[in-house]
């Protein structure tokens, strides 16, 4: 039971976000930032129930028009998807209680996200817009709300609001930090899903799935795929330069070369069980490095 409930939500994928909440933390804790523990680990639990209820609600959708075989039946699958969804949501709108309106809009946008993503007359997963909105989400979303839970009100933004006026302030500088910290998150997040539809392209083409690569031209699609490797490692470079992260970083630098390794194998072969699991290793050798580096150099400085 456990098991086929954890097949059915794909836990093995949920590195995405779980990698991006421990980057975050680990800036916080390299930039001297208490910790809210409280409003943290709250936020982590809705963020990774929302996570799961999405990934089951696209293999719920997937199955029904692929005709693939669900691990549970249906009306099982879809009680799950209530279940997780309702707590998501409980927790959710609990994090927003202690906090403000700003978390409100932002996770808001995320669950709408989630929702649409295989959900709707016209699915994200169907469009080439897919990569974009999962790196996005995933990689910017995620710190960002965990960042401005954490940090004195007003160091991103301030939002004021009645019945008559809406007035906000942007703190540039940080906001700026934010994006460029975000890139590292957002580019190996996005390259999962290129990698993904990738392989996938003739067979999505046959179930009128029309993604990214398909505008692109697989040849476009796997240049794409390598370049946004590099830029996060120019990321890091331009992090240093400007002092947002520890000169200690560019020891990340090393990890291009399993990372090169990696891209130059499936350059060969774009297949789903034999080499689609590259942008996974890239993934964890890329995030799993800037987040150790990123404590160290907090424990050194």
């Amino acid at each position: 039971m456990i098991e086929r409930f954890l097949s059915y939500v794909e836990i093995k994928t949920k590195i995405t976000s779980t990698f991006a909440f421990l980057f975050t933390i680990a800036f916080l804790y390299n930039r001297e930032q208490q910790i809210n523990w409280g409003l943290t680990l709250l936020f982590f639990a809705a963020m990774l129930l929302f996570d799961l209820t999405t990934t089951a609600i696209n293999n719920y959708i997937d199955t029904k028009t692929n005709h693939q075989t669900l691990q549970f039946k249906r009306g099982i699958a879809l009680a799950i998807i209530i279940v997780l969804l309702g707590i998501s949501t409980v927790l959710g709108v609990s994090l927003v209680f202690l906090t403000d309106i700003v978390v409100l809009m932002l996770g808001g946008l995320c669950f709408l996200c989630g929702i649409l993503y295989t959900f709707g007359p016209v699915p994200i997963s169907r469009q080439p817009w897919g990569e974009i909105l999962s790196g996005v989400f995933y990689g910017f979303f995620i710190p960002f709300i965990l960042l401005y839970i954490n940090m004195p009100a007003g160091t991103y933004l301030t939002l004021d609001w009645n019945l008559q006026t809406i007035s906000l302030d942007l703190q540039i500088v940080p906001i700026v930090t934010v994006l460029m910290l975000s890139v590292i998150p957002v580019c190996t997040t996005a390259n999962i899903m290129l990698a993904n539809n990738i392989c996938d392209l003739e067979h999505d083409v046959l179930v009128k799935r029309y993604t990214l690569p398909y505008y692109l031209g697989k040849k476009a699609s796997l240049y794409l795929f390598a370049v946004i490797y590099y830029g996060t490692y120019l990321a890091v470079i331009l992090m240093t330069v400007f002092k947002i992260v520890s000169p200690v970083c560019l020891v990340s630098l090393i990890s291009l070369i399993p990372v090169q390794k990696n891209i130059n194998t499936f350059f060969k072969l774009q297949d789903k069980s034999r080499t689609f699991e590259v942008s996974i290793k890239n993934y964890v050798i890329i995030m799993g490095t800037n987040t150790a580096l990123l404590f160290i150099s907090g424990l050194i400085r």
